[in-house]
């Protein structure tokens, strides 16, 4: 179906919106699309008024595939095309089945006939706002959803907000206590460092010079050490001028901070700044015990000022450093008297004329520097001299008195007589008596003036090493007794060898030739090539000189754990009278 209007003035276009109002009505067109299109259709028309001229609008049914209709709106000119080179104007919308509509005929112009068109389409705006206050309410309704669901995004986001911002101090506090518990280890490892490095010394110089370079640079620009000497009490007499905080600190045991600005570091007290440097912090800290101060360290910072927790630290480490040179000091007071103790206790070597002796004791440089390592030469009544070097088990002053004991019971045992067999039994004798949890071990030489042999014995010693005037070196390891003091009974056999004008026997203690990593033959062989090394010459004209040559090469890796011991016996090259036998030494 096709209905064809001509449009040249209002009227006209009033009677084609009519008509096409009715006959979207007849063919099903719901009233909301038949509005749209009749308002749309107006709209179009008064424009097409304006132009001027006539207008045609063509008004056509079609069927769909799906079987329901199409009714189609087209305006086009009626005289020439749109002068605006346009294309037609063209509106369609969805109607029932055409074959069931009854076409309403042409509009009359009558007055009913207009009355109707006019009533029916304010029934149709009517519809229209009707629906269009419905879909202001939806849209009301869902604005308001809309601002609810804003307000609940914008809630989440500020709850989100506050939980990044708690989350973000959280990390932040959790940041700086691990940087605070970093710091704190890191002071503590290097309190704790720095104590193993302090009391690894005994000698209170050693540690003061640690000190300093343990503190400089990191936690202090300057390290100065006060140690009170002798007389000088609290302090108050000194080489060289110190802070007066210093003065303070030695006279109340309390650290002292001496600057132009208070310190505020915990158990400190503030005075005012060094008259010797105002511009520079000073921190003094008392080195000393329960017992007696000991000197005080005078620091500058490394940086402006301290942090509470370093100074706490310093203090710490001071106190652990006065420790430290307290026991140093006594340990070197009583290794003075230690040594004294020894020194006192080894014998001055007699002077013989053809025979020539030099002995050297070197303490160990571990502990107090005593131990049992001894040597001993005397005359008996028959005019033989008896030299003797032995060495009690152990170290310190029980082994030192066993030392004494066996010396002066071995001097007692030989005014009788005795070969040194005879002699180092009754020591064996003695010692198990007076000891027996200590043992010791003994070599015992005789030289006779009117005899060239040399009898010796030895009791679990390492054997003599005699070198003879054409430089070849024998060491004596004839069978020797077990050692002293065990509990065994021994009879210690006497061994003789034949002696030359230039002949040098040596006698020893386990440490110039025992090294733990190999054992004491490869030291001994190494003693007996040494002494092959010298001129009898060398020997005739400096031994004591000759004895510090041997032990030179022979200590260079030893780790000095123990006493070492040599005893050098030389008889003079230049005796002619020792060449013939019977040989009458000059005693």
């Amino acid at each position: 179906m096709t209905r064809t209007w001509h449009i040249a003035t209002v009227t006209d276009a009033a009677r084609a919106r009519i008509g096409t109002a009715r006959l979207a009505a007849a063919y099903g067109v719901p009233a909301v699309e038949r509005t749209r299109l009749t308002a749309a259709l107006s709209a179009h028309l008064r424009q097409c008024l304006t132009k001027g001229g006539t207008w045609r609008l063509d008004l056509e049914t079609a069927a769909t595939p799906s079987g329901n209709g199409l009714l189609r709106a087209v305006v086009t000119p009626c005289d020439e095309p749109d002068p605006g080179g346009r294309p037609p104007w063209d509106m369609a919308v969805a109607c029932g089945p055409c074959a069931d509509a009854a076409d309403p005929g042409p509009a009359e112009d009558d007055p009913q006939t207009l009355a109707e068109g006019l009533l029916g389409a304010d029934e149709d705006t009517a519809l229209v706002l009707e629906k269009l206050g419905e879909q202001e309410l939806l849209v009301a309704s869902h604005r308001e959803e809309l601002d609810q669901t804003n307000q609940g995004v914008l809630a989440l986001h500020a709850e989100l907000d506050a939980a990044g911002q708690a989350q973000r101090e959280l990390f932040a506090a959790e940041r700086e206590a691990r940087t605070e518990a970093e710091t704190a280890r890191r002071r503590l490892t290097f309190l704790a460092d720095a104590s193993a490095v302090l009391t690894a010394s005994l000698n209170h110089d050693e540690i003061v010079r640690r000190l300093e370079g343990l503190l400089v640079p990191e936690y202090a620009r300057s390290v100065d050490v006060w140690l009170f000497g002798d007389g000088d009490g609290d302090g108050a007499e000194q080489d060289s001028p110190r802070p007066a905080a210093a003065v303070v600190a030695a006279r109340s045991g309390r650290p002292q901070y001496a600057a132009d600005h208070p310190g505020g570091l915990p158990g400190v007290d503030d005075q005012p700044p060094s008259a010797l440097h105002p511009s520079v912090p000073v921190l003094c800290v008392p080195l000393g015990t329960r017992r007696e101060p000991l000197g005080v360290l005078i620091l500058s910072p490394a940086g402006a000022r301290w942090d509470a927790d370093d100074a706490v630290m310093l203090i710490e480490l001071t106190r652990r450093a006065g420790v430290a040179i307290d026991n140093a000091r006594r340990f070197e007071h009583n290794r003075d008297i230690a040594e004294t103790l020894q020194r006192a206790l080894l014998t001055d070597l007699p002077t013989t004329p053809g025979l020539h002796l030099a002995a050297r004791y070197l303490p160990a440089t571990h502990g107090l520097n005593i131990g049992g390592d001894w040597y001993d030469a005397f005359r008996q009544p028959d005019g033989s001299l008896i030299t003797v070097i032995g060495d009690v088990t152990g170290h310190g002053l029980r082994a030192a008195v066993m030392m004494s004991q066996l010396r002066t019971a071995l001097r007692a045992y030989a005014v009788d007589g005795g070969t040194p067999g005879q002699l180092l039994t009754r020591l064996h004798i003695f010692l198990h008596h007076l000891q027996p949890d200590l043992y010791a071990t003994a070599v015992i030489a005789r030289f006779h003036p009117d005899d060239p042999t040399l009898t010796w014995a030895a009791a679990g010693h390492p054997p003599p090493v005699l070198r003879t005037p054409d430089g070849q070196v024998h060491t004596l390891d004839a069978k020797p007794g077990a050692m002293l003091g065990i509990p065994l009974e021994q009879k210690i056999l006497d061994h003789t060898v034949t002696l030359t004008p230039g002949s040098t026997l040596a006698l020893y203690t386990d440490g110039l030739v025992e090294r733990r990593a190999q054992g004491i033959d490869p030291g001994i062989q190494r003693l007996a090539a040494a002494l092959g090394t010298f001129e009898s010459a060398d020997l005739d004209a400096d031994l004591d000189g000759s004895a510090d040559r041997l032990l030179s090469p022979l200590l260079h890796d030893s780790e000095r754990d123990d006493d070492v011991c040599l005893l050098l016996c030389h008889l003079h090259s230049r005796a002619a009278e020792l060449a013939r036998t019977p040989v009458k030494l000059a005693f």
